[in-house]
């Protein structure tokens, strides 16, 4: 499951605030099977993400997908730079989940969140905003 994992630079965000919906029956399957059995469970802090500015491990079974892009990929890909700037992350890059939580809570604050994911449809659900208040308090 999380053998060769690879991230989108807003991906990072998007595992930390996962709370088990999503685009369709399959994407909601393997985001559980990564994020919530994989990076959630005890040891997922130890386990390797590669950054990837294309089609990644969450991708894999998107309806949107489209080989290695998205059927929104102008969006895709300035949620991409604004994450990566936000999070000093570039492509090939291998972290942690438990540097990359780190890394969030060192440079994010859950109301950048309005300019970081902008135009995001999960934003307004605000289950972005809640795990990172979270994850700053120490949850």
């Amino acid at each position: 499951m999380t053998r060769g994992l690879t991230f989108r630079p807003h991906h990072f965000l998007c595992a930390l605030g996962y709370r088990g919906k999503g685009y369709s029956d399959s994407f909601t399957a393997n985001m559980t099977a990564i994020v919530t059995n994989g990076l959630m469970a005890n040891g997922g802090d130890h386990t390797l993400i590669r950054v990837r500015k294309a089609a990644d491990s969450l991708c894999a079974p998107c309806p949107k997908r489209r080989d290695e892009g998205c059927t929104n990929q102008a969006e895709i890909d300035a949620l991409d730079a604004r994450h990566a700037a936000a999070l000093d992350l570039h492509n090939g890059q291998v972290l942690t989940w438990g540097q990359a939580k780190m890394r969030i809570r060192q440079r994010v604050q859950p109301d950048d969140l309005d300019t970081l994911c902008s135009g995001c449809k999960w934003l307004e659900l605000g289950l972005c905003k809640t795990a990172l208040a979270d994850l700053h308090r120490g949850a």
